[in-house]
């Protein structure tokens, strides 16, 4: 294995494990916006503005995520059958980033409908994706 391939590897790793960090804290605080009393305008906006930077900060981070795994695997030629799986796995990430950006929208126009029972729940997709991911780079099942 090259060195520059080590280096692309490492850093890869780092901004997708930053990523989803952001994607494991953000419905998190959807949970939170979901429980604040109507009355509570300062929490909310606290609250709307935590979601606003994390998710800007997510967005910043999945670039390089995705540049250096395209870079591993169509520079270096990282692939096999597992890498179907895990390419249609990134673009459900991407889909759920994506769905978070719709969610944080929906609580700043004030129209979410969905419980804080829900947003628990959403909140565990992002872990099961990255579960599932990291399986499928380190086990290769296929």
């Amino acid at each position: 294995m090259s060195s520059s391939y080590l280096w692309v590897k490492a850093f890869h790793i780092v901004f997708v494990a930053s990523w989803f960090a952001g994607l494991f804290y953000l419905p998190r605080i959807f949970v939170n916006l979901a429980m604040v009393p109507a009355d509570s305008h300062a929490e909310r906006e606290r609250l709307l503005l935590m979601a606003r930077k994390l998710y800007r900060f997510s967005s910043l981070l999945m670039v390089p995520a995705l540049v250096l795994g395209l870079v591993l695997w169509l520079g270096y030629g990282v692939g096999g059958g597992w890498m179907h799986a895990k390419l249609v796995l990134v673009l459900a990430v991407i889909g759920y980033h994506h769905v978070c950006r719709g969610v944080l929208r929906s609580f700043e126009q004030l129209n979410n409908k969905r419980s804080h029972k829900w947003f628990r729940v959403f909140n565990e997709v992002s872990v099961l994706m990255f579960i599932a991911i990291v399986v499928l780079v380190v086990v290769k099942p296929f």
